[in-house]
């Protein structure tokens, strides 16, 4: 039978999904289910591993199964994840020893700060290309180990692996034969050397981590290996892995240097391509391996908004001043500006270019007259503003002015925050016709492997722009908006 689709699975932080596309990169079934977000302290935020899995593995037979595609039709699949939330579990069993602790957690912050106080920054940052916070892997890691009885006496057992999200797919999807991941996930771990390409000993002994729980490494574009035959009566080829921001990069096809793209996500993350060589900086941002294909390894500078569209989902479920997501723009629209309230909604502190651990969410302007509207055009804008703060040290890190933003996630369907984005950077901002850049990336990084897909340039002839929006806002104007955010701004940060 001949091979006609691809599956992308997208592990994400609030839901698994499955997308199959065809040949030309369209859309042909989508399944998709929310997971239990646990809070069982303030800053902590956890998944159940276990339900990450059985979502992933529900969603892909019903896309199967509505779109009536026999799995001996499919080419390969691809997967994307959530990053830096960390797994580990029994090698043997392979029971999770602990829930997923997620990457929005902030229960290694203050282990963190001991570390800055030690000196390690400039050592991390040179190393992997990350700044010293709890966002990432290996402090997560460590908690684990130090935490959670008998695991670090298994782990140097060599009865414990560590996975992130991609890596605990993998392993289920091949019935636990294949314990791999990617040049993407591995540079998100704090643990990965960017420079020589390898788990970095020093860092593996100041965090007291044993090598062998961790992953093999692999390019992103490679065979990693094939389901289960029990999973679906036939073995399905895994031939791409990459972590969510940087599929969402290749899936935008800003395979160029200088080419740039914005995921509006539950967080938002911009990642711009710098080409073939890291550039470490000291402004706030992230130096990052993009992906890696026929043994050349792309890097991106990046910048991480903790709380993008997620503000969205606060209003729509702790607040209730909206039903659904789309309805946030009916409601902003009521307004023609913010009347002077801005809303910093740092509730897992602010990432870059300020990288805050202990910021709190802020309102600041609100009057008597003040309504839901103002707040949720202020969450609306906060959005815009927080990736504009990005985006000018990134110029400010590379020396150059960004023409055009590509932007995708569920947020950039929102017409008046894409307007807003545009008028207050003074930039282009190009809507694909497909936004699930992120799948689409996993499904092309697969699909390049097996010859599904040509080649690059043939991915790149077949992107198709939905909308552009152009920039039409006054100069006083965007001074006034700026000049208000960062004002709220200064009265957030908390150093």
């Amino acid at each position: 039978m001949n091979k006609k689709y691809i599956i992308a699975l997208d592990g994400g932080t609030t839901s698994s999904r499955c997308i199959i596309f065809d040949r030309n990169g369209n859309i042909v079934s989508i399944s998709q289910k929310e997971f239990t977000q646990y809070f069982p302290s303030p800053g902590h935020v956890e998944h159940d591993a276990v339900e990450i899995w059985s979502t992933q593995l529900t969603v892909l037979k019903e896309a199967l199964e509505k779109s009536g595609i026999n799995a001996c039709e499919i080419d390969s699949i691809g997967i994307t994840n959530q990053r830096e939330t960390t797994i580990l579990w029994d090698r043997n069993t392979g029971i999770p020893v602990y829930n997923a602790i997620v990457w929005q957690c902030r229960r290694t912050s203050q282990y963190c700060d001991r570390l800055k106080k030690r000196g390690y920054t400039d050592i991390i940052r040179d190393k992997t290309g990350l700044v010293i916070d709890a966002y990432f892997s290996a402090t997560k890691i460590k908690w684990i180990l130090d935490n959670i009885e008998g695991v670090r006496d298994k782990a140097q057992n060599g009865d414990i692996l560590f996975g992130t999200v991609d890596t605990w797919l993998l392993w289920n999807l091949t019935g636990g034969k294949v314990h791999a991941t990617d040049y993407s996930n591995a540079a998100r771990t704090m643990l990965y050397n960017i420079n020589e390409l390898c788990w970095d000993k020093d860092l593996l002994k100041l965090f007291d981590i044993p090598e062998s729980i961790l992953p093999t490494v692999k390019p992103s574009s490679c065979h990693f290996g094939s389901t289960d035959l029990s999973l679906f009566g036939h073995e399905i080829a895994i031939c791409g892995i990459a972590g969510d921001q940087q599929a969402a990069l290749f899936g935008q096809t800003c395979f160029a240097k200088g080419e740039a793209k914005n995921t509006y996500g539950t967080g938002c993350f911009l990642l711009l391509n710098i080409g073939d060589k890291p550039h470490i900086n000291k402004n706030g941002l992230i130096s990052t391996i993009a992906w890696g294909i026929n043994n050349k390894i792309t890097y991106a500078l990046e910048g991480s908004v903790f709380v993008g569209g997620a503000v969205i989902q606060w209003l729509r479920d702790q607040m209730q001043f909206i039903t659904s997501a789309a309805d946030s723009e009916l409601v902003a629209a009521k307004l023609k500006n913010n009347e002077g309230v801005y809303f910093v909604p740092a509730f897992t502190g602010l990432g870059a270019p300020y990288w805050d651990q202990y910021a709190k969410g802020t309102i600041v302007g609100m009057t008597r007259g003040s309504n839901p509207s103002h707040i949720v055009r202020a969450a609306l804008e906060s959005i815009a503003y927080q990736s504009y703060d990005v985006i000018k040290a990134m110029e400010s890190s590379c020396g150059i002015k960004l023409k055009e933003l590509n932007v995708d996630g569920g947020a950039c369907a929102n017409d008046l925050l894409m307007q807003f984005q545009a008028d207050i950077l003074c930039s282009r901002i190009t809507r694909p016709l497909c936004i699930e850049s992120t799948a689409l990336g996993a499904a092309y990084l697969s699909g390049l492997e097996t010859g599904f897909f040509a080649s690059m340039d043939e991915i790149k002839s077949r992107k198709s722009v939905s909308k552009q929006f152009i920039p039409n806002m006054s100069e006083i104007d965007i001074k006034n908006n700026l000049d208000g955010w960062h004002n709220a701004i200064q009265r957030t940060l908390t150093k």
